[in-house]
């Protein structure tokens, strides 16, 4: 019985995916490497059928979180002033690494269960103090999903550029790529596309990699050197070549799966299917299921229950859930239907929760 991720990445993969990450052994010099780098951009704009004479697909090495750090270090001019979106763990993390990068910024707090206070974001874009806008769009510290689209007309309105953490929402949500406003998206491999650790991207129209900041903060980190490179069939460094194997097939079986817009659908019933059983196990959501991406909800823990007894007592019957974070951590915890998740594995997922919140500790 293979265990079931659902934390939000990894994510349970499909034999296709992991039998392609050991495929092949593939030298990052030969051309071989290039053609497969040159077919995985081009199926990365393809996901939301962006024009590639308009839109790159940049790749990188690493996590999630080495996309925005190299979005925020390379795209924002060192004479930008930030308005970062906080509402959880990723909002902050944004703000993070501003700081740490000497970006000018200032922070708009929510509350971490809190929505967007747009009415404050558009007072403080109209004051004209901000050129850019950082925020989450799948905040997964609680699940919400952060309203984008209406976000990216109030920087158009107000003439501010967005860098959008889409790290837990691309391949599954709808992002607005059609907003002049949006100036970049950062995203991995391992989340919505189903892929595996070890390869992430940024998105961005080939223009605006003229914006690039100049010297730039980073070597590893620089979007242009890694974009440059890629579009002449190189590569600056050594890439994770057996995670691009992986997100090769991935790819190709979210395309074969209908796409985006299927992968979104299937992704919320399965949601849903989860949501009945528990709702009906008197286990409370922490958000409207309206308020919340399809990727992942937030559940409140039960009286007479404790996080480590239902993370276990799931784990012994081979599925694998996420706590809460922060202050959040002993009150909650969080269920994401992403991945290679089929009937069979809802069917004994619905069976064990009702067996672990149906039955008492002690």
């Amino acid at each position: 019985m293979r265990a079931i991720l659902l934390n939000p990445g990894p994510v349970s993969i499909s034999e296709g995916v992991r039998r392609a990450a050991v495929a092949s052994d593939l030298c990052h010099r030969e051309g071989e490497y290039f053609d497969l780098q040159d077919r995985v951009r081009g199926k990365l704009t393809d996901v939301y059928q962006l024009d590639s004479a308009c839109w790159v697909a940049v790749m990188l090495g690493g996590s999630g979180t080495t996309a925005l750090e190299a979005m925020v270090t390379s795209l924002l001019p060192r004479e930008a002033r930030l308005l970062v979106l906080e509402n959880g763990v990723y909002g902050e993390r944004l703000s993070r690494l501003a700081e740490i990068h000497g970006v000018d910024y200032e922070p708009l707090r929510h509350g971490w269960p809190d929505a967007w206070d747009l009415p404050r974001v558009a007072a403080a874009l109209a004051s004209k103090a901000f050129t850019h806008v950082a925020a989450v769009h799948h905040e997964t510290t609680t699940g919400r999903l952060n309203p984008v689209a209406e976000l990216a007309q109030i920087c158009a309105r107000h003439g501010a550029r967005l860098l959008l953490d889409a790290v837990a929402s691309f391949g599954a949500e709808d992002i607005p790529f059609d907003s002049p406003a949006l100036l970049a998206c950062a995203a991995t491999a391992n989340k919505c596309l189903h892929g595996i650790p070890g390869v992430c991207f940024v998105l961005l129209r080939r223009p605006d990699l003229d914006l690039a900041v100049t010297p730039p903060r980073s070597l590893t980190l620089d979007l242009t050197l890694w974009a440059r490179h890629q579009q002449q069939r190189s590569t600056p460094f050594t890439p994770p070549v057996n995670a691009l194997l992986a997100l090769d097939q991935a790819l190709s079986e979210l395309q074969h799966a209908g796409g985006w817009k299927a992968r979104h659908a299937g992704y919320h019933r399965l949601a849903e299917e989860v949501a009945r059983q528990l709702e009906a196990l008197g286990v409370e959501a922490l958000l409207p299921a309206s308020a919340s991406s399809c990727v992942l909800r937030a559940w409140r823990i039960p009286p007479g229950h404790d996080y480590q007894q239902v993370h276990d007592g799931l784990k012994r019957r081979g599925f694998v859930i996420y706590g809460g974070q922060g202050h959040l951590a002993s009150g909650m915890f969080r269920i994401s239907t992403m991945g290679d998740i089929g009937h069979y594995d809802m069917e004994r997922l619905l069976v064990a929760l009702q067996d672990v919140f149906s039955s008492t500790p002690g």
